[in-house]
């Protein structure tokens, strides 16, 4: 595990997951959604906001996402929640002309690999001003909203945009997203979060992050 980038300049495909990895965390834009899936849940299991926090973040724990566990624990339809959580102020994030000047010097396609979905993507990327650099994009609606870190998903994700895994980069927030990819053959980048979730801080485990960052902009940057 390494802080200073090696050669990646030619990588053929980077793949960036999408919150609090093309954007700062401290802006708060993640927080507007955890409060939005609790009170959903809320809602939807008829308890109150402590109790669904805790089976948010026990299923966020043990599927993957929060979504994940209440499609197989409680057959809750993924769409209107899905709509719902991702109803927020994206103009909590500023612009960002240096992360677009980073990603205009990297070599090869940028795609987004995201455990929300394409409308939240489209908000987002729109909002950072970075939309044009990414030329494609892999939601959780087309992942059967199966999420990172299950491997069955990275597997489609190469099928689907055909690149080479050993020539490509991951980029991500939360490291344990970052083992199957490197099981494939990718090179991983962990983004620190600024944020207290305990599983975006977790401490990386064995060599499946290869590099990491508390400023991606930077990293990109020095390549």
């Amino acid at each position: 595990m390494s802080d200073v980038p090696t050669s990646l300049r030619h990588a053929e495909t980077w793949v960036f997951d999408l919150d609090n990895t093309l954007y700062s965390g401290v802006h708060g834009l993640f927080e507007q959604i955890d409060a939005r899936m609790r009170d959903y849940l809320a809602r939807f299991l008829d308890v109150d906001k402590d109790q669904a926090y805790r089976v948010q973040k026990d299923y966020f724990k043990r599927f993957g996402t929060t979504l994940r566990g209440m499609m197989l624990n409680h057959g809750m339809d993924p769409v209107p929640y899905l709509d719902y959580v991702h109803d927020i102020d994206v103009s909590a994030i500023p612009p960002a002309p240096e992360l677009d000047r980073a990603l205009s010097g990297l070599e090869g396609r940028k795609i987004i690999f995201t455990n929300a979905d394409m409308a939240h993507v489209d908000r987002v990327l729109a909002r950072l001003g970075v939309s044009d650099h990414f030329d494609g994009v892999f939601d959780i609606v087309e992942a059967d909203f199966v999420p990172k870190p299950e491997p069955e998903i990275y597997d489609r994700l190469v099928k689907r945009f055909a690149f080479d895994p050993v020539r490509a980069v991951m980029v991500e927030d939360i490291a344990r997203n970052l083992e199957p990819a490197r099981a494939l053959g990718m090179a991983t980048v962990w983004v620190r979060p600024v944020t207290e979730c305990a599983i975006c801080k977790e401490e990386p485990v064995g060599d499946h992050v290869e590099h990491q960052t508390d400023d991606l902009v930077a990293w990109l940057e020095s390549l």
